[in-house]
């Protein structure tokens, strides 16, 4: 895969085959990862432990998937004011049910304590 290659000039590799086997079918695809590279290629930077945490995003996604659920039954909202509170009161329920830890946290924990020492308390 491309995002998980250990460097950019590997990920490019990636990049080709994956264009080479899937354009045909899927053009969009490729040609979204090239018209973005410069600003993928940074990722590469971060060691394989950080990374891994960046391209993971089920977490991300379960709590957006959460958050439409509790909006989506209401037409509109009075004021922003609304929206917060009622997202304020859906994250407490929520975070309650937050029980499984990131995968591999303390790797990524430690490599971010290295990388960023002064920054973290």
């Amino acid at each position: 895969m491309i995002y998980t290659a250990a460097t950019v000039e590997e990920a490019e590799r990636n990049l080709t085959a994956f264009e080479e086997k899937w354009n045909g079918t899927y053009p969009s695809i490729a040609t979204s990862w090239r018209r973005n590279w410069e600003h993928i290629i940074p990722f590469f930077a971060y060691p394989a432990e950080i990374r891994k945490d960046i391209y993971t995003t089920n977490a991300i996604e379960s709590l957006n998937m959460s958050l439409r659920k509790v909006t989506k039954t209401r037409g509109s909202f009075p004021n922003d004011e609304a929206l917060f509170k009622l997202y304020y009161l859906a994250l407490r329920n929520i975070a309650k049910n937050w029980t499984m830890p990131i995968r591999d946290w303390k790797a990524a924990l430690n490599r971010f304590s290295i990388m960023f020492a002064g920054w973290m308390s």
